[in-house]
């Protein structure tokens, strides 16, 4: 019988080797395909608004909620 550290080892080194397979797979299937289409970049940022980034705080204005 296998004693309780080997086991342990193996279950360990079956589980890296399942982790690592699954990230290779994942990696080889998006490397041709673009995040997001210009179509879709547009929607976004029209829905979320424009990716600048936004204006400086002024001196002795502070963020507070609105409630």
């Amino acid at each position: 019988m296998v004693s309780r550290p080997v086991l342990i080892a193996l279950l360990l080194a079956v589980a890296a080797a399942t982790s690592a397979a699954t990230v290779l797979i994942i990696n080889s299937r998006n490397t041709g395909i673009p995040a997001l289409t210009e179509e879709q970049r547009a929607v976004r940022e029209k829905f979320f608004g424009s990716s600048k980034e936004l204006p400086l705080i002024k001196d002795g204005q502070e963020m507070h909620p609105k409630w």
